[in-house]
């Protein structure tokens, strides 16, 4: 729920990804075209690929999105998308809810490449959705998640226990916000409430494992405080990483290119230890 700059913008010394990267409109289970890329990374072809998942009001064009997609290349392939209502994604966002079935079509899309392992990194929205896409498609299919990395995201849907949250709520439920959100922040928003409500974030954590879960979230999250990421963590009693960042702010836009390294090395050990099992 990235829905504009949240504290200092983390910048970025890593030099943009030099080989061209494969561009292509996938479509989802309910037929809205999504939007993605695939950037190769370091290793041989069908090594790990990380994909990434957006934050609200984000897509793959944007700034903090390509910086994430950057450092993440330095070691593994990656998938980029926007989500539905984002960027040249077709349809309306519904804010976390359907876009579950775009996540499915960028790992379908990037295992359809050759990618045998996958691991899903979200952002704020694109944390509950990882979250809840994990639960939702566990086991032997395509569509799964070999590991599964949750930034910023959300504990619990309908919060709004900070200013940030209730402006959000504002541009979500009113016709003036999603007038805003269409115009100002390139965002076009379903109108209508969820029917019915998905699985939360922190209903999803238990159904996750034996997937390896890492959450990350900044101290100085204005959207989310830390009691989302402890929450998160202990419903799944014992089997998720947490790493709570002195100083973060919300999201890709407070993820310094330190903290995305980190988070890839995470990701690609992740795949080294499945290999080894």
């Amino acid at each position: 729920m990235s829905s504009g700059p949240a504290g200092q913008d983390a910048r970025s010394s890593v030099q943009p990804i030099t080989v061209r990267s494969r561009r292509v409109m996938l479509r989802t289970r309910d037929g809205v075209p999504i939007e993605a890329a695939h950037d190769p990374g370091p290793g041989p072809a069908g090594g790990p690929v990380i994909v990434v998942a957006h934050g609200f009001t984000g897509d793959l064009e944007r700034p903090h999105v390509r910086r994430a997609a950057r450092v993440f290349a330095q070691r593994a392939a990656v998938v980029t998308f926007s989500f539905r209502g984002h960027g040249r994604s077709g349809g309306r966002s519904t804010v976390g809810d359907r876009e579950v079935l775009d996540l499915v079509a960028a790992v379908e899309w990037a295992r359809s490449l050759g990618h045998e392992q996958v691991v899903t990194v979200g952002f704020s929205m694109g944390g509950s959705v990882v979250l809840r896409h994990a639960a939702l498609h566990r086991g032997r299919t395509e569509a799964r998640s070999d590991a599964v990395v949750a930034v910023s995201a959300p504990a619990r849907w309908y919060y709004r226990g900070t200013a940030p949250m209730r402006r959000l709520h504002w541009l979500v439920t009113r016709p003036a916000g999603r007038i805003v959100g269409r115009i100002g922040l390139r965002t076009r928003i379903h109108p209508h409430e969820w029917a019915p409500v998905p699985l939360s974030p922190v209903e999803s954590v238990p159904l996750i494992g034996p997937t390896p879960l890492l959450i990350v979230h900044g101290d100085r999250d204005p959207y989310f405080p830390v009691d989302h990421p402890r929450m998160l963590a202990a419903a799944a009693s014992g089997g998720a990483e947490l790493w709570l960042e002195p100083g973060m702010g919300h999201a890709e836009h407070a993820a310094d290119d330190g903290l995305l390294a980190r988070i890839g090395g995470w990701a690609t050990a992740s795949w080294t230890t499945a290999t080894a099992e």
